[in-house]
């Protein structure tokens, strides 16, 4: 049951389950809708008369789990006490410790950590910890409450929303962010498995990891249709990435992720990377996949062509799976015949074949293999129309557009102003490294403006159509449709998925939220459940200027607009610890920043750590910094938060917030680099660019409304509502890409 509370809370809802006492708990119910106010939520009516016919005990479940995602009860003292007056400290205050500290001299406090503070120095009775080495000596567990300005209102959330909301997961027409993908472990463990079709691959693989859980190898073999899925089911489960991530990019992000700048790269590191993604497999596992293979549909050849894109991957899984060994058995005659042509490279890949007709020019022989994959042809589309002309390319592309998934239409609707620009410099993020810039296709200089302005018209065109007579051929009685005007603000759920946790509310990358007042607090929060160790984890942010950059982080506490709460270096035991950045925006403006980006790395070797929280807080009232403690959180101000839950990115950029119109954008964007100035503000901007030619829920309506001539209304009560609740499961949302 907890888990389906968990999931109710990212859809902005609480779970009451059907089976509820039917006693009258009014006394209780008021009780629990006044610890839910401290915590920043108040209650819907229709959930309000349900939790009157709920017990004690589920109240109490309800908040535990409420105060658990919040961070409640951990340590959210930071370095320095009430950090947002200056304690003084020097650079030379270092100096003076280190040399004091080095030299064994005598005369200071010595603390827990065994430093030496020297007189006229650091002044300690502000510091909940050594400020030299940033151990902190201190912890605090209790938090602020109730300082928010605006409680965010919590719906009811029944069984037929919680089996509602697992279809709509399995059957999303887009990939699973990684918040989805907790979510559908969460729901399987509790709810059976509904009967329906699942559209993506990668939620496929889930669904087999289950099966597998159950003891029902067999019924999962039945959900493998090609070689691919089986690598990334593989895959899948040594690394717990569901896309193909080659093992070279991941073993370099590791390798890169143990670089210190005070240390270079030693030969342990390469070798302790190259053990973490080998692989081994018992003589149990080897059969099952054997088994898989061997009961693949499609004959040898074409199973080998599909094969041949992650050649170099499956070499190794062949290996360590012992394959040509099951192979010799009998019965596994067709994985026999596979292997064989796998290795003597007897087959035909298709991809080669596209690219030999490229390079010869001949579009007819190119266009006729494209339309076999429509998905291919749409993903190449952009640069077959520079390279055989547009005309061509368009005509082609237009006979198969019906077969092309409206995931990848809207994606060619969305980019093709990005992509047809001379002057646009192109920002990607391959699989499992960071932002990359890419010039603009050479051949763009082979048109003039006018000529890309009219391949940007013929793509948007053949979008716009086949996207109008996909929701035309759908019947409806309804005559009227309500719009909701944030939902103009929220981007499709296409591509940019996230790899972190949202446990508050699941939103999509681009999402913008209003400051309510004038002060932002960024938090960050890493350590729950560890042992006490050196962990080095920094709070930054990057300000960017009209003509310069600035930042704000543990090597410059204090610069104009903001201020950090000291650079902590150890955790304590289990309880973890904090960082605090407070943003003044009126002074920001004031001083002409434009942007402030919020970003989070790992100082110490590797990646950031799993289950760190980071996010940010504002209310239009004061929110208070304790003297004593320091502690500066209060979960009812919290706006958004993220939980850190991949092992790749060494640094995390997790909010925009532009200054002049008052806004934080959510976006997710990894870094390479030990210090936020290892952050290009080029990239930054470069990826809001992305995110705005984004199209949003509201517009995609609009074009079903106009397509099904049905008429926009303000009133809520329309034939057809979408609201921002509905907007929240974001799988729903899918259901309007018609394929």
């Amino acid at each position: 049951m907890n888990n389906i509370l968990s999931v109710a809370l990212r859809q902005q809802a609480i779970y009451v389950p059907s089976g509820a006492s039917t006693e009258n708990m009014t006394p209780a119910t008021a009780m629990l809708v006044a610890g839910l106010a401290k915590l920043g939520y108040t209650v819907s009516e229709p959930l309000l008369h349900a939790l009157q016919h709920t017990t004690p005990d589920y109240h109490d479940q309800i908040l535990q789990q409420l105060r658990k995602v919040m961070g409640v009860g951990l340590n959210w003292a930071p370095l320095v006490k009430n950090w947002s007056e200056p304690t003084g400290e020097t650079t030379a205050d270092h100096i003076i410790t280190y040399f004091t500290n080095l030299l064994g001299l005598t005369g200071g406090t010595r603390l827990a950590c065994g430093h030496l503070i020297p007189p006229h120095t650091f002044p300690l009775e502000r510091y909940n910890g050594c400020p030299f080495c940033g151990m902190p000596l201190e912890t605090a567990d209790t938090v602020y409450l109730g300082q928010a300005s605006k409680l965010r209102v919590l719906e009811l959330w029944t069984d037929d929303d919680a089996t509602r909301f697992l279809e709509n997961l399995l059957t999303s027409k887009t990939a699973l962010d990684a918040t989805q993908q907790e979510s559908l472990r969460e729901l399987l463990a509790e709810l059976p498995l509904p009967a329906v079709k699942i559209s993506m691959k990668e939620t496929l693989m889930m669904m087999v990891d289950v099966l597998i859980e159950q003891n029902q190898a067999a019924t999962a073999q039945h959900l493998f249709n090609t070689p691919t899925d089986i690598l990334r089911y593989l895959w899948y489960k040594h690394t717990g990435f569901l896309q193909l991530v080659s093992p070279k990019t991941v073993a370099r992000r590791q390798q890169r992720n143990q670089q210190h700048l005070a240390y270079p790269k030693t030969t342990e590191v390469k070798t302790s990377v190259k053990a973490s993604i080998k692989l081994k497999y018992g003589r149990k596992q080897a059969l099952m996949v054997a088994q898989w293979m061997n009961a693949l549909p499609a004959d040898a050849a074409k199973i080998c062509a599909d094969m041949h894109p992650q050649r170099e991957m499956w070499v190794r899984f062949i290996r360590a799976l012992r394959l040509p060994e099951y192979s010799k058995r009998a019965g596994f005659d067709h994985l026999q015949t596979i292997m064989d042509k796998f290795y003597r490279v007897d087959y035909e890949v298709w991809q080669g074949r596209v690219n030999q007709f490229r390079l010869r020019c001949d579009a007819a022989s190119t266009f006729y293999l494209l339309q076999q994959r429509p998905g291919m042809f749409a993903r190449s589309l952009f640069a077959n129309m520079l390279w055989f002309g547009p005309e061509a390319a368009i005509s082609a592309f237009a006979q198969v557009a019906d077969k092309v998934p409206a995931r990848l239409l809207f994606t060619l609707q969305m980019y093709a102003s990005y992509y047809f620009d001379h002057r646009a410099i192109r920002f990607v993020k391959p699989l499992g490294g960071t932002i990359k810039q890419l010039p603009p296709n050479k051949l763009l200089a082979l048109y003039d403006q006018e000529e890309l302005e009219q391949m940007q018209q013929a793509v948007a065109n053949l979008c716009l159509t086949a996207t109008k007579k996909r929701f035309a051929a759908i019947p409806t009685d309804a005559h009227t449709m309500y719009i909701d005007p944030a939902l103009f603000r929220i981007p499709l759920a296409i591509g940019d998925r996230s790899e972190q946790i949202q446990d508050l509310s699941a939103t999509l990358m681009g999402t913008r939220f209003p400051v309510q007042g004038d002060k932002v607090r960024l938090f960050m929060q890493w350590g729950k459940g560890m042992p006490a160790q050196h962990l080095d984890m920094d709070l930054s942010c990057h300000i960017s200027y009209e003509d310069s950059i600035d930042f704000c982080s543990f090597s410059k506490l204090q610069t104009t607009g903001c201020v950090h709460s000291g650079d902590i270096r150890y955790i304590p035991a289990q309880t973890g610890t904090a960082e605090y950045i407070e943003l003044d925006l009126p002074v920001l403006a004031a001083a002409g920043a434009r942007y402030v980006t919020f970003t989070c790395n790992a100082y110490t070797a590797g990646s950031l750590v799993p289950e760190m929280v980071v996010g940010w807080m504002n209310s239009a009232h004061k929110m208070k910094i304790s003297e004593k403690t320091g502690v500066a959180y209060d979960p009812s101000c919290v706006q958004h938060q993220v939980r850190i839950t991949r092992g790749l990115n060494k640094g995390l950029a997790f909010g925009v917030l532009d200054v002049a119109a008052a806004t934080i954008i959510w976006l997710e964007m990894p870094f390479e680099g030990q210090v936020v100035q290892g952050l290009r503000a080029n990239n930054v901007q470069g990826i809001l660019r992305k995110l705005d030619q984004k199209l949003s829920i509201g517009q995609l309506l609009e074009i079903k409304a106009a397509a099904q001539e049905l008429q926009i209304t303000d009133n809520p009560e329309a034939d057809e509502a979408y609201t921002a609740q509905w907007a929240m499961d974001t799988a729903a949302v899918t259901k309007l890409f018609i394929d």
